[in-house]
């Protein structure tokens, strides 16, 4: 499963009113694991930007003056959306912004026509009725470290998001046996020891009774927050 984790910066809030995307950052994972294949672009919006926003995400007309335009990165950053399940927290803004732009293009598809959509904003408000849903209040919720986050940036933003939705949808998978990472961080293959000779006679306990009820109960749990069959079920 490719999965790109989405989030952008814009001059202001409202794309019908003129506004424009001024960053894009993406991260990519694959079967929940962080690639390193990441989408990052500024881009020159040809307007303004509103006070309020600048004092959101810390990006001004002047640091933008030498970047692309959206039409000048557009065929880049469809094709590496194409086909993968966007993740993006409050996705009608983003996904709004996106489809705005690509419009004003003429001649390219939607996002909905381009790839498929989550928003992990409702998937906490399933997951947590009544409680404070935004990045910052899930982070906290799951332990999260975002204390680097002085002010909004898309790519910043996205790599958080894709750290919050693992621990939304069961815990990270990229940890190998000895305690290593699966790129080798902290990793040492010296760690792992092969048996030779007779085995060891292991004692298997299957779970029963009401193990395997919390276990079912847990992938209920899941199944509803990404809207179907979570990657254990999947896996059956």
């Amino acid at each position: 499963m490719r999965q790109i984790v989405l989030d952008t910066e814009t001059t202001g809030l409202e794309p019908e009113q003129g506004h424009r995307i001024i960053e894009i950052g993406c991260v990519e994972m694959m079967n929940r694991r962080l690639t390193g294949n990441n989408f990052h672009q500024y881009l020159q919006p040809d307007r303004e930007i509103d006070e309020a926003a600048v004092e959101v995400h810390g990006i001004t007309n002047e640091f933008l003056e030498d970047k692309p335009r959206f039409g000048d990165v557009v065929s880049d950053f469809v094709e590496y959306i194409r086909g993968a399940e966007l993740v993006i927290h409050n996705a009608p803004f983003d996904v709004g912004f996106i489809n705005h732009e690509l419009r004003e293009l003429g001649g390219w598809d939607v996002v909905g026509d381009i790839c498929t959509v989550v928003d992990t904003l409702v998937m906490a408000k399933k997951m947590h009725p009544g409680q404070r849903n935004s990045l910052d209040a899930l982070c906290k919720r799951y332990d999260i470290n975002n204390s680097h986050r002085e002010l909004h940036g898309a790519l910043l933003d996205a790599e958080i998001l894709a750290d919050v939705y693992l621990a939304m949808t069961g815990g990270q998978a990229n940890l190998l046996l000895g305690g290593g990472l699966e790129d080798g961080e902290g990793g040492d293959s010296a760690a792992i020891r092969r048996l030779d000779g007779e085995r060891l006679a292991l004692r298997v306990v299957p779970a029963e009774g009401p193990d395997l009820e919390a276990h079912e109960a847990r992938l209920d749990t899941l199944d509803k927050a990404v809207g179907g069959k979570c990657v254990w079920r999947s896996s059956e």
